[in-house]
């Protein structure tokens, strides 16, 4: 029988290879940045329903994105160059994470962006690591994308669209965004039908760790990056932990 994890008030996680086939590795815990921060490092993710106990993942195979190999299709480059749609990022964060947090799911019932995970990454946001993607028509939102950033990788979390391929756009735009920053990797988390049609692609949990672990050796481009102010940062994990606790003690 495979062995779960009981976490403690420490931030500390066993290594992401002890994780089941299906990548359940520990339970318990809470969402304080420090921990999110750290357990996204270690290619570990939090993932629950409201009411249930924190669970962490890090499932084998790997749903992956490599930016330089995504090949978006000539319609939906032709949308993005008609001037019907808008890009922005970093604009309007919490209202994307809230419109993904409120879409209907094929085969899920309520949400996994719970009022903790929504805090906690309103905090990595402030803090300049998480980011948003929007898509806006006629000035109201219509699709978008948000994720978790360290080194040249971007973490993925969730996306939606309110309007045909909008949420699509916004995961072009980041791809173009990432390219022009050398960013290597998209961390999907999960096979979906959605990121298969967008260039992703499954690798074993072994390769994916040892290609975040080169990845991570980068600088972060931390700040807002929709503003020309973000800059590249080689972030101290044990040092940004101790940023964030103090400023919201």
């Amino acid at each position: 029988m495979h062995r779960v994890y009981m976490l403690n008030d420490a931030h500390l996680f066993p290594s992401a290879k002890q994780a089941s086939r299906e990548g359940l590795l520990a339970v318990g815990g809470d969402l304080h940045p420090s921990r999110v921060l750290k357990a996204y490092a270690q290619g570990i993710f939090p993932w629950y329903s409201e009411g249930d106990p924190i669970m962490w993942w890090s499932p084998d195979p790997r749903m992956i994105v490599i930016p330089k190999e995504f090949q978006p299709s000539k319609s939906l480059r032709k949308l993005m160059r008609s001037g019907i749609y808008e890009v922005l990022f970093d604009r309007d964060f919490k209202e994307v994470m809230n419109s993904c947090a409120h879409t209907r799911r094929k085969g899920q019932d309520g949400t996994w962006i719970t009022h903790d995970y929504r805090q906690a990454f309103t905090l990595l946001h402030e803090a300049g690591l998480a980011h948003s993607v929007e898509v806006y028509r006629d000035h109201q939102l219509t699709g978008g994308l948000y994720g978790l950033s360290l080194g040249k990788v971007f973490f993925g979390e969730s996306m939606f669209h309110l309007e045909a391929n909008t949420s699509k756009i916004a995961f072009a735009a980041l791809v173009d965004f990432m390219l022009e920053h050398e960013m290597s990797l998209i961390d999907a988390q999960q096979e979906t039908d959605h990121l298969k049609n967008l260039g992703g692609f499954a690798v074993d949990r072994s390769f994916f760790l040892e290609f975040l672990r080169e990845a991570l050796g980068y600088p972060t481009l931390t700040g807002n990056w929709g503003n020309s102010d973000a800059k590249p940062v080689y972030i101290n994990p044990d040092k940004i932990f101790e940023h964030i606790v103090h400023e919201r003690s």
